[in-house]
Protein backbone atom coordinates (compact mmCIF):
# COMPACT_ATOMS: atom_id res chain seq x y z
CA UNK A 1 0.00 0.00 0.00
CA UNK A 2 1.36 3.61 -0.60
CA UNK A 3 0.24 6.70 0.33
CA UNK A 4 0.67 10.14 -1.37
CA UNK A 5 2.79 13.01 0.04
CA UNK A 6 4.12 16.23 -1.43
CA UNK A 7 6.86 14.71 -2.16
CA UNK A 8 5.81 11.64 -3.38
CA UNK A 9 4.51 8.49 -2.75
CA UNK A 10 5.09 6.68 0.39
CA UNK A 11 4.72 2.98 1.36
CA UNK A 12 1.91 2.37 4.01
CA UNK A 13 3.13 -0.91 6.46
CA UNK A 14 1.31 -3.73 6.16
CA UNK A 15 -1.62 -4.34 8.38
CA UNK A 16 -0.54 -6.42 11.63
CA UNK A 17 2.80 -5.44 11.80
CA UNK A 18 4.93 -3.60 14.35
CA UNK A 19 6.05 -0.18 13.02
CA UNK A 20 9.05 0.65 13.78
CA UNK A 21 10.41 3.75 15.30
CA UNK A 22 12.14 6.66 13.57
CA UNK A 23 15.91 5.11 14.48
CA UNK A 24 14.39 1.56 13.27
CA UNK A 25 14.20 -0.29 16.67
CA UNK A 26 11.09 -2.12 17.19
CA UNK A 27 9.50 -1.86 20.50
CA UNK A 28 9.98 -5.02 21.74
CA UNK A 29 13.94 -4.61 20.82
CA UNK A 30 13.32 -0.98 22.83
CA UNK A 31 11.75 -2.60 26.20
CA UNK A 32 14.21 -5.01 26.21
CA UNK A 33 16.81 -2.70 26.80
CA UNK A 34 15.56 -0.45 28.85
CA UNK A 35 14.26 -3.77 31.26
CA UNK A 36 17.62 -4.02 33.14
CA UNK A 37 17.13 -0.30 33.81
CA UNK A 38 13.29 -0.62 35.20
CA UNK A 39 14.69 -3.73 36.99
CA UNK A 40 16.72 -1.52 39.05
CA UNK A 41 14.92 1.64 39.35
CA UNK A 42 12.25 -0.65 40.68
CA UNK A 43 14.64 -2.08 42.99
CA UNK A 44 16.08 0.84 44.59
CA UNK A 45 14.10 3.29 43.92
CA UNK A 46 9.89 2.27 44.10
CA UNK A 47 10.23 -0.42 46.35
CA UNK A 48 12.41 1.46 49.35
CA UNK A 49 9.88 3.98 48.76
CA UNK A 50 6.70 1.82 49.06
CA UNK A 51 8.23 -0.02 51.77
CA UNK A 52 8.85 3.13 53.93
CA UNK A 53 5.42 3.99 53.35
CA UNK A 54 4.26 0.86 54.54
CA UNK A 55 6.20 0.75 57.42
CA UNK A 56 5.72 4.82 58.64
CA UNK A 57 2.13 3.21 59.89
CA UNK A 58 3.04 0.40 61.58
CA UNK A 59 4.77 0.36 65.44
CA UNK A 60 8.62 0.21 66.92
CA UNK A 61 8.68 -3.50 66.04
CA UNK A 62 6.45 -3.91 62.73
CA UNK A 63 3.92 -6.20 64.26
CA UNK A 64 1.60 -3.76 65.20
CA UNK A 65 -0.83 -1.17 63.41
CA UNK A 66 -0.01 2.38 64.37
CA UNK A 67 -2.13 4.36 62.21
CA UNK A 68 -0.84 8.24 61.88
CA UNK A 69 0.82 8.08 65.45
CA UNK A 70 4.26 7.79 63.75
CA UNK A 71 3.33 11.13 61.77
CA UNK A 72 1.84 12.93 64.91
CA UNK A 73 5.58 12.22 66.46
CA UNK A 74 7.19 14.59 63.70
CA UNK A 75 5.11 17.75 65.11
CA UNK A 76 5.18 16.19 69.11
CA UNK A 77 8.85 15.08 69.51
CA UNK A 78 11.33 17.82 70.64
CA UNK A 79 14.25 16.62 68.45
CA UNK A 80 11.94 16.76 65.09
CA UNK A 81 10.37 19.67 65.46
CA UNK A 82 14.29 21.28 65.83
CA UNK A 83 15.10 19.54 62.86
CA UNK A 84 12.50 21.06 61.13
CA UNK A 85 12.98 24.55 62.37
CA UNK A 86 17.01 23.90 61.12
CA UNK A 87 15.43 22.75 57.78
CA UNK A 88 13.76 25.73 57.30
CA UNK A 89 16.37 27.75 57.76
CA UNK A 90 18.49 25.41 55.47
CA UNK A 91 15.85 26.03 52.78
CA UNK A 92 15.85 29.58 53.23
CA UNK A 93 19.14 30.75 53.87
CA UNK A 94 21.53 28.44 52.19
CA UNK A 95 20.22 28.79 48.45
CA UNK A 96 19.52 32.01 48.61
CA UNK A 97 23.40 33.12 49.29
CA UNK A 98 24.82 30.51 47.55
CA UNK A 99 23.24 31.55 44.38
CA UNK A 100 23.63 35.23 44.97
CA UNK A 101 27.07 34.30 45.39
CA UNK A 102 27.09 32.36 42.31
CA UNK A 103 25.19 35.10 40.41
CA UNK A 104 28.21 38.00 41.66
CA UNK A 105 30.83 35.56 40.94
CA UNK A 106 29.81 34.43 37.32
CA UNK A 107 29.32 38.36 36.66
CA UNK A 108 32.50 40.07 37.89
CA UNK A 109 34.81 36.98 36.55
CA UNK A 110 33.72 38.14 33.18
CA UNK A 111 35.40 41.70 33.78
CA UNK A 112 38.73 40.30 35.06
CA UNK A 113 41.74 39.29 33.27
CA UNK A 114 42.17 35.71 35.41
CA UNK A 115 38.60 34.76 34.87
CA UNK A 116 38.98 31.56 34.52
CA UNK A 117 41.33 30.74 37.32
CA UNK A 118 39.24 32.40 39.64
CA UNK A 119 36.39 29.89 38.60
CA UNK A 120 38.55 27.26 39.18
CA UNK A 121 39.44 27.95 42.51
CA UNK A 122 35.98 28.66 43.23
CA UNK A 123 34.98 25.67 42.09
CA UNK A 124 37.62 23.39 43.37
CA UNK A 125 35.22 22.65 46.62
CA UNK A 126 33.10 21.04 44.44
CA UNK A 127 35.51 18.42 44.01
CA UNK A 128 35.42 17.47 47.83
CA UNK A 129 33.28 15.21 49.59
CA UNK A 130 31.05 16.17 51.99
CA UNK A 131 32.97 14.37 54.58
CA UNK A 132 36.23 15.70 53.88
CA UNK A 133 34.57 19.26 53.66
CA UNK A 134 32.93 18.60 57.11
CA UNK A 135 36.20 17.43 58.84
CA UNK A 136 37.81 21.01 57.38
CA UNK A 137 35.01 23.12 58.89
CA UNK A 138 35.12 21.42 62.00
CA UNK A 139 39.18 22.63 62.45
CA UNK A 140 38.17 25.69 60.60
CA UNK A 141 35.56 26.51 63.43
CA UNK A 142 37.58 25.09 66.55
CA UNK A 143 37.30 27.27 69.61
CA UNK A 144 41.21 27.69 70.00
CA UNK A 145 42.83 30.32 67.73
CA UNK A 146 45.68 28.38 67.61
CA UNK A 147 44.00 25.75 65.84
CA UNK A 148 40.47 27.36 64.25
CA UNK A 149 41.30 29.59 61.50
CA UNK A 150 37.86 31.54 61.90
CA UNK A 151 38.91 32.53 65.53
CA UNK A 152 42.75 33.35 64.99
CA UNK A 153 41.41 35.61 62.55
CA UNK A 154 39.02 36.97 64.47
CA UNK A 155 40.90 37.17 67.66
CA UNK A 156 43.64 39.02 65.60
CA UNK A 157 41.28 41.83 64.49
CA UNK A 158 39.94 42.00 68.28
CA UNK A 159 43.66 42.40 69.51
CA UNK A 160 44.30 45.07 67.13
CA UNK A 161 41.52 47.48 68.82
CA UNK A 162 41.55 45.85 72.11
CA UNK A 163 44.69 44.28 73.37
CA UNK A 164 44.23 41.28 75.95
CA UNK A 165 46.23 41.64 79.06
CA UNK A 166 49.38 39.56 79.57
CA UNK A 167 48.94 38.68 83.29
CA UNK A 168 45.32 36.84 83.71
CA UNK A 169 46.29 34.77 86.24
CA UNK A 170 48.31 37.05 88.42
CA UNK A 171 46.94 37.24 92.10
CA UNK A 172 49.19 38.16 95.38
CA UNK A 173 51.03 35.59 97.42
CA UNK A 174 51.66 35.17 100.69
CA UNK A 175 51.82 38.47 103.07
CA UNK A 176 51.49 40.45 100.25
CA UNK A 177 50.67 44.09 100.38
CA UNK A 178 48.03 44.04 98.27
CA UNK A 179 44.14 42.68 98.55
CA UNK A 180 41.40 42.14 96.03
CA UNK A 181 39.21 44.84 94.31
CA UNK A 182 36.67 43.77 92.32
CA UNK A 183 39.07 41.91 89.93
CA UNK A 184 41.81 44.46 90.36
CA UNK A 185 44.00 44.43 93.57
CA UNK A 186 44.18 47.48 95.72
CA UNK A 187 47.30 48.15 98.55
CA UNK A 188 46.14 47.69 102.17
CA UNK A 189 47.80 50.49 103.51
CA UNK A 190 48.29 54.59 102.02
CA UNK A 191 51.59 55.46 100.02
CA UNK A 192 54.24 58.32 100.98
CA UNK A 193 55.77 59.93 98.38
CA UNK A 194 59.60 59.10 99.00
CA UNK A 195 59.02 55.68 100.37
CA UNK A 196 59.53 52.90 97.48
CA UNK A 197 56.30 50.82 97.24
CA UNK A 198 56.64 47.01 96.22
CA UNK A 199 53.37 45.24 94.34
CA UNK A 200 54.67 41.34 94.48
CA UNK A 201 52.23 38.93 92.21
CA UNK A 202 52.57 35.95 91.38
CA UNK A 203 51.19 32.84 89.23
CA UNK A 204 52.17 34.39 85.60
CA UNK A 205 54.21 31.08 83.88
CA UNK A 206 57.60 32.57 82.92
CA UNK A 207 57.34 31.82 79.21
CA UNK A 208 53.96 33.65 79.55
CA UNK A 209 55.57 37.47 80.35
CA UNK A 210 55.60 40.40 78.09
CA UNK A 211 58.57 39.83 75.72
CA UNK A 212 59.64 43.36 76.83
CA UNK A 213 60.41 42.15 80.58
CA UNK A 214 63.08 42.65 81.98
CA UNK A 215 64.91 41.58 85.43
CA UNK A 216 63.33 43.36 88.25
CA UNK A 217 64.91 46.33 89.97
CA UNK A 218 64.22 48.03 93.24
CA UNK A 219 62.86 51.10 92.95
CA UNK A 220 64.65 54.15 94.58
CA UNK A 221 62.84 57.02 96.06
CA UNK A 222 62.39 60.33 94.44
CA UNK A 223 61.77 63.27 96.49
CA UNK A 224 57.59 64.67 95.91
CA UNK A 225 57.02 61.30 94.00
CA UNK A 226 55.80 58.14 94.64
CA UNK A 227 57.99 55.35 93.42
CA UNK A 228 57.65 51.16 93.33
CA UNK A 229 58.17 47.94 91.78
CA UNK A 230 55.28 45.89 89.69
CA UNK A 231 57.06 42.32 89.40
CA UNK A 232 56.97 38.31 89.38
CA UNK A 233 57.95 37.46 93.20
CA UNK A 234 59.43 34.31 92.07
CA UNK A 235 62.95 32.93 91.55
CA UNK A 236 63.55 30.79 88.94
CA UNK A 237 65.93 27.38 89.64
CA UNK A 238 66.96 25.95 93.47
CA UNK A 239 66.29 29.55 95.60
CA UNK A 240 62.83 30.64 95.81
CA UNK A 241 64.07 34.26 96.85
CA UNK A 242 63.09 36.31 98.98
CA UNK A 243 59.43 36.78 99.83
CA UNK A 244 58.18 39.90 98.44
CA UNK A 245 61.34 41.58 98.06
CA UNK A 246 63.34 42.09 94.27
CA UNK A 247 65.41 39.25 93.89
CA UNK A 248 68.15 39.17 90.50
CA UNK A 249 66.41 36.95 88.38
CA UNK A 250 63.04 38.21 89.24
CA UNK A 251 61.64 39.73 86.48
CA UNK A 252 59.17 42.71 85.81
CA UNK A 253 55.32 43.26 85.40
CA UNK A 254 56.32 45.60 82.01
CA UNK A 255 53.25 47.69 80.84
CA UNK A 256 51.02 47.11 84.01
CA UNK A 257 48.90 49.81 84.52
CA UNK A 258 49.23 51.64 88.50
CA UNK A 259 46.53 53.83 89.61
CA UNK A 260 46.81 56.29 92.94
CA UNK A 261 42.96 55.77 94.05
CA UNK A 262 41.82 58.53 96.85
CA UNK A 263 38.18 58.39 98.09
CA UNK A 264 37.42 56.19 95.21
CA UNK A 265 38.65 58.84 92.82
CA UNK A 266 41.19 57.79 90.59
CA UNK A 267 44.07 60.82 90.76
CA UNK A 268 47.12 59.52 88.76
CA UNK A 269 48.05 56.59 86.91
CA UNK A 270 51.03 55.17 85.06
CA UNK A 271 52.51 52.30 83.51
CA UNK A 272 55.61 49.83 84.64
CA UNK A 273 58.44 49.87 83.16
CA UNK A 274 60.49 46.93 81.19
CA UNK A 275 62.11 46.85 84.75
CA UNK A 276 59.09 46.66 86.75
CA UNK A 277 59.83 50.10 88.22
CA UNK A 278 57.11 53.14 88.09
CA UNK A 279 56.50 56.70 89.30
CA UNK A 280 53.52 58.53 90.14
CA UNK A 281 53.34 62.26 90.67
CA UNK A 282 52.45 63.87 94.13
CA UNK A 283 49.13 63.64 93.74
CA UNK A 284 49.41 59.66 95.12
CA UNK A 285 50.81 61.16 98.23
CA UNK A 286 48.24 58.92 100.45
CA UNK A 287 46.52 57.28 98.13
CA UNK A 288 46.08 53.72 97.76
CA UNK A 289 47.47 52.20 94.78
CA UNK A 290 45.57 49.83 92.75
CA UNK A 291 45.98 47.27 90.06
CA UNK A 292 42.68 47.49 88.10
CA UNK A 293 40.95 44.85 86.30
CA UNK A 294 41.85 45.40 83.34
CA UNK A 295 45.35 44.16 83.97
CA UNK A 296 43.74 40.84 84.92
CA UNK A 297 41.61 40.19 81.77
CA UNK A 298 41.32 36.77 80.12
CA UNK A 299 42.63 36.85 76.95
CA UNK A 300 39.97 37.20 74.35
CA UNK A 301 39.18 33.81 72.97
CA UNK A 302 36.95 34.53 70.16
CA UNK A 303 33.50 33.33 69.01
CA UNK A 304 32.32 29.77 70.20
CA UNK A 305 31.33 29.02 66.75
CA UNK A 306 30.08 25.34 67.11
CA UNK A 307 28.22 26.88 70.42
CA UNK A 308 24.72 26.51 70.34
CA UNK A 309 23.04 29.90 69.17
CA UNK A 310 25.81 29.66 66.37
CA UNK A 311 26.27 26.31 65.21
CA UNK A 312 23.35 26.47 62.17
CA UNK A 313 24.95 29.67 61.17
CA UNK A 314 28.02 28.07 60.76
CA UNK A 315 27.50 24.75 59.12
CA UNK A 316 25.27 27.09 56.63
CA UNK A 317 28.81 28.86 55.63
CA UNK A 318 30.62 25.35 55.14
CA UNK A 319 27.69 24.46 52.88
CA UNK A 320 27.86 28.03 50.93
CA UNK A 321 31.80 27.62 50.50
CA UNK A 322 31.38 24.09 48.31
CA UNK A 323 28.26 25.15 46.43
CA UNK A 324 28.35 28.70 45.40
CA UNK A 325 31.02 27.28 42.83
CA UNK A 326 28.26 25.17 41.43
CA UNK A 327 25.67 27.74 40.79
CA UNK A 328 28.78 29.96 39.24
CA UNK A 329 29.29 27.43 36.81
CA UNK A 330 25.66 27.07 36.03
CA UNK A 331 24.65 31.27 35.84
CA UNK A 332 28.00 31.49 33.95
CA UNK A 333 26.46 29.18 31.37
CA UNK A 334 23.61 31.07 31.44
CA UNK A 335 25.50 34.61 30.87
CA UNK A 336 27.47 33.56 28.38
CA UNK A 337 23.98 33.05 26.10
CA UNK A 338 22.96 36.39 27.46
CA UNK A 339 22.71 38.79 24.34
CA UNK A 340 25.28 41.43 24.47
CA UNK A 341 23.36 44.03 22.04
CA UNK A 342 20.93 45.02 25.31
CA UNK A 343 23.50 45.21 27.90
CA UNK A 344 25.46 47.63 25.44
CA UNK A 345 21.85 49.37 24.11
CA UNK A 346 21.39 50.27 28.06
CA UNK A 347 24.91 51.80 28.15
CA UNK A 348 23.98 53.78 25.65
CA UNK A 349 20.94 55.00 27.08
CA UNK A 350 23.03 56.24 29.64
CA UNK A 351 22.05 53.26 32.31
CA UNK A 352 24.44 53.06 35.19
CA UNK A 353 26.53 49.29 35.49
CA UNK A 354 24.30 48.73 38.59
CA UNK A 355 21.04 49.53 37.12
CA UNK A 356 22.17 47.35 33.84
CA UNK A 357 22.96 44.72 36.68
CA UNK A 358 19.72 45.17 38.03
CA UNK A 359 17.04 46.14 34.95
CA UNK A 360 18.68 43.32 32.22
CA UNK A 361 20.92 40.90 33.35
CA UNK A 362 18.93 39.47 36.40
CA UNK A 363 15.81 39.49 34.52
CA UNK A 364 17.59 37.59 31.36
CA UNK A 365 19.03 35.17 33.87
CA UNK A 366 16.11 34.68 36.24
CA UNK A 367 15.20 31.15 34.75
CA UNK A 368 18.95 29.92 35.23
CA UNK A 369 18.54 31.22 39.05
CA UNK A 370 15.64 29.56 39.47
CA UNK A 371 16.59 26.80 38.46
CA UNK A 372 20.20 26.76 40.54
CA UNK A 373 18.07 28.08 43.54
CA UNK A 374 15.38 24.97 43.03
CA UNK A 375 18.15 22.68 41.93
CA UNK A 376 19.89 23.60 45.79
CA UNK A 377 16.88 23.77 47.98
CA UNK A 378 16.64 19.90 47.00
CA UNK A 379 20.26 19.14 47.60
CA UNK A 380 19.41 21.47 51.38
CA UNK A 381 16.67 19.26 52.32
CA UNK A 382 18.58 16.23 52.13
CA UNK A 383 21.62 17.58 53.64
CA UNK A 384 23.32 15.39 56.49
CA UNK A 385 26.84 14.77 56.14
CA UNK A 386 27.57 18.64 57.66
CA UNK A 387 25.32 18.72 60.25
CA UNK A 388 26.63 14.80 61.47
CA UNK A 389 30.30 16.08 61.28
CA UNK A 390 30.39 19.38 62.06
CA UNK A 391 29.07 19.92 64.98
CA UNK A 392 30.25 18.45 68.26
CA UNK A 393 28.13 16.35 70.47
CA UNK A 394 27.19 19.20 72.84
CA UNK A 395 25.84 21.23 70.34
CA UNK A 396 24.30 18.29 67.37
CA UNK A 397 20.75 18.70 68.89
CA UNK A 398 20.46 22.38 67.64
CA UNK A 399 21.89 21.59 64.38
CA UNK A 400 20.24 18.91 64.12
CA UNK A 401 18.10 18.21 60.44
CA UNK A 402 15.34 16.12 59.22
CA UNK A 403 17.98 13.92 57.40
CA UNK A 404 20.19 13.73 60.82
CA UNK A 405 17.16 12.75 62.71
CA UNK A 406 16.03 10.39 60.09
CA UNK A 407 19.56 8.53 61.04
CA UNK A 408 19.13 8.99 64.50
CA UNK A 409 15.40 7.50 64.59
CA UNK A 410 16.11 4.45 62.47
CA UNK A 411 19.55 3.05 63.86
CA UNK A 412 20.57 5.15 67.22
CA UNK A 413 17.27 5.15 68.77
CA UNK A 414 15.69 1.79 66.99
CA UNK A 415 12.35 3.45 65.93
CA UNK A 416 12.01 2.37 62.15
CA UNK A 417 8.53 3.40 62.47
CA UNK A 418 8.82 7.01 63.17
CA UNK A 419 12.09 7.18 60.73
CA UNK A 420 9.89 5.91 57.92
CA UNK A 421 7.76 8.32 58.61
CA UNK A 422 10.42 11.41 58.68
CA UNK A 423 11.75 9.66 54.99
CA UNK A 424 7.87 9.75 53.47
CA UNK A 425 7.44 13.54 54.73
CA UNK A 426 10.98 14.58 53.29
CA UNK A 427 10.30 12.69 49.75
CA UNK A 428 6.51 14.89 50.16
CA UNK A 429 8.86 18.25 50.75
CA UNK A 430 10.62 16.97 47.90
CA UNK A 431 8.50 16.31 44.96
CA UNK A 432 6.75 19.74 44.99
CA UNK A 433 10.13 21.72 44.24
CA UNK A 434 11.45 18.59 41.52
CA UNK A 435 8.17 19.19 39.74
CA UNK A 436 8.59 22.72 39.79
CA UNK A 437 12.50 22.38 38.16
CA UNK A 438 11.27 19.44 35.65
CA UNK A 439 8.34 21.91 34.35
CA UNK A 440 11.02 25.10 34.25
CA UNK A 441 13.59 22.64 32.31
CA UNK A 442 10.70 21.32 30.14
CA UNK A 443 9.44 24.75 29.61
CA UNK A 444 13.23 26.21 28.78
CA UNK A 445 13.55 23.36 26.06
CA UNK A 446 10.46 24.37 24.13
CA UNK A 447 11.73 27.54 23.97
Amino acid sequence: MTSATAGGVTPTPPAGRTRKSVTGTRRTVAVLFLLPALVLLGALVVYPIGYSLIRSFFNQTGDGFAGVDNYKALFTDDGIRTALKNNVIWVVFAPTISTALGLVFAVLTERIRWGTAFKLVIFMPMAISMLAAGIIFRLVYDQDPEKGVANAVWVGVHDTFAESSAFPKAHPGRESPLQADNGGFLTKQTVRAGEPVTLPLVGVAPDQLPGNAKKAVAATSEPGKVTGTAWQDFTRGKGVGKLNGVDGSEVGYAGMKVEAVKDGKVVDSTKVRDDGTFTLSDKADGARLRLPAGNFREPYNGVNWLGPSLVTPAVIGSYVWMWAGFAMVLIAAGLASVPRELMEAARVDGASEWQVFRRVTVPLLAPVLAVVAVTLMINVLKVFDLVFIIPPGSSQDDANVLALELYRKGFAEDQPGVASAIAVFLLLLVIPVMLFNVRRLRREVRR
